[in-house]
């Protein structure tokens, strides 16, 4: 009885969301034949073709790599923020500090992951100025929302044995969250901080878009003015940034795993 109606719980929930896609199709007017149009496809190969060759010049790198530095910089700044408020929030939101500060931080969580880092850079470029600084409070808001929650479910979930065998012991609640909760959660909130450097890697060159510096803010100056072999540049810059992000999160990843 048990399997049955869960699988009609499940068939239940696919065609609820095969419904919802079914609507959205109907309710947007895509214009697929304009998109891959004679015209649209001429168009976009001459675009393309404006990015060629990169901007290679001495004077021109020396300035991407500063940008690409202060876009670094932003993104391992604001996540080291956000792993020092995140399990902050983290623990009263996983029920370890009674029940209407888990109600309040959890709602507070919802409200800083729900809002968009675009939307926070845009809020504090008014407070803040235009920068770095902005960009990288709206990152560390955005991501301390999201690690917050993460690190609360994974602390939530944890089995209790291990830190009630030390309550029992004598060991006050804060040695046994040191000695046995955390040491298990570890690896499991080293993969989430990791994860999120690299999604903040790519926020923080989106976030320069709106004024919040590095290479965001580079490739709209020069897209603005019609610049495209140093817009392709800076798009090189990004795309090499991320690889090389990518490819050590993943090796850390890996090294926590084994």
């Amino acid at each position: 009885m048990m399997r049955t109606a869960i699988s009609r719980q499940t068939a239940l929930l696919l065609l609820g969301l095969l419904l919802l896609i079914a609507a959205s199709f109907y309710s947007l007017v895509l214009k697929w034949g304009e998109l891959f149009s004679a015209d649209a496809l001429r168009s976009g190969l001459e675009f393309v073709r404006g990015f060629s060759p990169p901007e290679l010049a001495w004077s021109f790198l020396s300035r991407i790599l500063d940008a690409t530095l202060e876009t670094f910089s932003m993104s391992a700044l604001s996540t080291l923020i956000a792993v020092v408020f995140g399990v902050v929030l983290a623990l009263p939101a996983s029920r370890r500090l009674g029940a209407v500060p888990y109600a309040v931080i959890r709602f507070l969580l919802n409200v800083l992951r729900s809002i968009p880092e675009l939307v926070w850079a845009s809020i504090l470029l008014i407070a803040a100025g235009l920068g770095p600084f902005a960009g990288t409070l709206a990152l560390a808001a955005h991501t301390t929302g999201v690690l917050g929650r993460l690190f609360a479910d994974a602390l939530e979930n944890l089995p209790p044995a291990p830190e009630a065998s030390l309550r029992i012991n004598g060991a006050s609640p804060l040695a046994a969250f040191f000695y046995a909760a955390l040491p298990q959660a570890m690896p499991q909130l080293l993969s989430y901080t990791l994860y999120r450097w690299e999604n903040n890697i790519r926020a923080a060159a989106v976030l320069g878009v709106v004024g919040a510096g590095g290479l965001g803010q580079m490739l709209k100056y020069h897209l603005s003015l019609f610049q495209m072999p140093q817009a392709a540049t800076v798009i090189i810059a990004m795309l090499a940034m991320v690889a090389l992000v990518d490819a050590i999160s993943f090796w850390l990843r890996r090294s926590l795993t084994r």
